[in-house]
């Protein structure tokens, strides 16, 4: 194994929390204080499992489909968004509901729905099950035609080849959603591109930190969890791009010391629904063994922020009111 002196971890920034995911976990967190547990919430607010069960310790109780909330209670809607329909159950289930849909899946949702007004056919490049391509999907079913990569472009049917756009989900590989667009852009000539990129900019970001210190890592890990797709898309842009091994790991103490023999240098980053608390221990871990030389790579810097959820920022501004 290679001496200790040699041995360093390059740390990739920006990582970690968006300002989507943030907001939505803050919308929980408020609501608990404001309303008081439980507040439900449908699917995982964001898709980390540590802040699902330090969510779920503080009173918030997650579930699978509106219609498994009680008559009446409070649910959020998590940051991945929902369709039309879901709004309407909630409704009829005469539920208090809180969005916390990331604004930049909303401006999806919103260009979906005026397309669909155009009379376009939609081609939503994402991964077929996932909930954001769900809600984009549910805005106008009857249009919107799923492409799960460049290899399934020749399944997909329009009506009319001159009235078509892409759209994609917000948490893709940049490289990724282009190669399809490429595909997609070879069958039909006159698809249009939509008005801005729905790629993430943090998803961007990340993935842009990635291919930099990628080269020179001997080993690539990426905190986050298996079914939070940013995260996975890290895993797979530091392999294409120089990484000689990587893995996803929620915690510390699932990095198997391993990895580490014959290491010099460790890349780290983490997806864009994972608190820092986590590559702290990502971090103590590796400085235990050796690898205490840790250098920033920063390729982009991020202020961002979004306001809380409408439905909040009216009852926590009433509360001060009546504080006055």
């Amino acid at each position: 194994m290679s001496t200790s002196a040699q041995r360093r971890v390059l740390l990739a920034a920006p990582r970690g929390y968006c300002a989507g995911v943030d907001r939505a976990v803050i919308a929980v967190e408020k609501a608990l204080e404001q309303y008081g547990a439980p507040i439900y919430v449908r699917k995982q607010i964001v898709h980390n499992k540590y802040v699902v069960q330090t969510l779920e310790k503080r009173g918030a109780i997650f579930v699978d489909e509106t219609e498994e909330v009680p008559q009446g209670a409070i649910v959020v809607f998590s940051a991945h968004g929902v369709a039309p329909s879901v709004h309407d159950e909630a409704e009829a289930g005469k539920l208090a509901t809180i969005d916390a849909t990331c604004p930049l899946v909303t401006k999806v949702h919103k260009e979906a729905r005026r397309f669909a007004d155009e009379d376009y056919d939609i081609l939503l490049i994402g991964h077929e099950g996932h909930e954001e391509v769900v809600g984009t999907m549910g805005e106008a079913p009857e249009r919107i035609h799923l492409v799960d990569g460049a290899e399934d472009v020749a399944n997909v049917e329009v009506r009319d080849e001159s009235k078509l756009v892409w759209l994609s989900q917000t948490t893709l590989s940049v490289d990724e959603t282009m190669e399809t667009v490429g595909a997609l852009k070879e069958r039909f000539p006159l698809l249009v591109s939509p008005p801005s990129d729905d790629i993430c900019y943090a998803t961007q970001n990340r993935q842009v930190a990635v291919k930099q210190l990628a080269p020179e890592a001997d080993l690539l890990i990426v905190v986050g969890s298996k079914n939070s797709s940013n995260s996975v898309r890290l895993v797979e842009v530091g392999l294409e791009y120089g990484a000689k091994a990587a893995h996803l790991v929620d915690f510390a103490e699932e990095i198997d010391p391993a990895w580490l023999e014959g290491v010099t240098t460790v890349g780290l980053t983490s997806g864009a629904s994972v608190p820092e608390i986590l590559v702290d221990g990502v971090l103590d871990l590796l400085a235990a063994h050796g690898f205490e030389d840790v250098r920033i790579v920063k390729t982009a810097e991020e202020h961002l922020i979004f306001s809380l959820p409408k439905e909040l920022r009216r009852d926590l501004r009433a509360e001060a009111a009546g504080k006055l």
